[in-house]
C-alpha cells in the first residue's frame, strides 16, 4: 500500500503529464481536502518531492487567493543543462549529497546506472585519497569532490 505522500506526488505528476505545458497550478487547500489531510502534508510533498534536484521548481503564494505553481525544468540547450547541474553541485559537496544527487539524476534519465556507479567510485576514491594519503581537510575534500563531479557531469552532458 502506497503512502499518502506517494499518492499526492503521483497525482501531481499525472496532472503535469496530462498538461501540454510543463506547468500546473494548484490550490493547497483543495489538494488537502481531496486527500483528507492537512495543508502541511501538501507542503511536505512539495518540499521533498518537487525539488530542483528532481527537475522541478515550485512557486507559491499564500492567502485566500493563494496558489501553488509547479514547473518541470526543461533544457533547451546542453549549456542550460550544464548551468543547472553546476548550480546543483555547487562549490562543495559531501559524499551523501553527491549520492542523493546522482540517484536523482539517474531517476530523471540524465544518467544510467553504470555512469552513476562509476562517478560514485571516483568520488569515493578522491575522498579516500584526500583523507589517507594527502591529509586534506574534510572541507577541501568536499571541494575536490564537487569539482570532479561537475567535470564528469559536463563530459557526459556534452558527449
Amino acid at each position: 500500500m502506497r503512502s499518502l505522500t506517494e499518492v499526492i506526488e503521483s497525482h501531481i505528476i499525472e496532472l503535469l503529464e496530462g498538461n501540454d505545458e510543463d506547468v500546473v497550478s494548484l490550490r493547497r487547500k483543495e489538494l488537502a481536502e481531496r486527500f483528507g489531510c492537512v495543508p502541511s502534508q501538501i507542503n511536505y510533498v512539495l518540499r521533498s518531492r518537487f525539488t530542483p534536484e528532481r527537475g522541478y521548481l515550485v512557486e507559491s503564494q499564500r492567502g485566500g487567493h493563494g496558489y501553488i505553481r509547479i514547473l518541470r525544468i526543461c533544457y533547451e540547450t546542453p549549456e542550460a543543462r550544464l548551468r543547472h547541474l553546476d548550480d546543483l553541485v555547487g562549490d562543495s559537496i559531501t559524499e551523501q549529497e553527491a549520492k542523493r544527487l546522482l540517484v536523482s539524476l539517474q531517476s530523471r534519465g540524465l544518467l544510467d546506472l553504470r555512469e552513476r556507479l562509476l562517478i560514485e567510485v571516483a568520488l569515493r576514491h578522491v575522498d579516500d585519497m584526500g583523507e589517507s594519503v594527502f591529509d586534506v581537510s574534510p572541507y577541501k575534500r568536499n571541494v575536490l569532490q564537487a569539482e570532479l563531479l561537475k567535470r564528469m557531469l559536463r563530459s557526459l552532458v556534452l558527449s
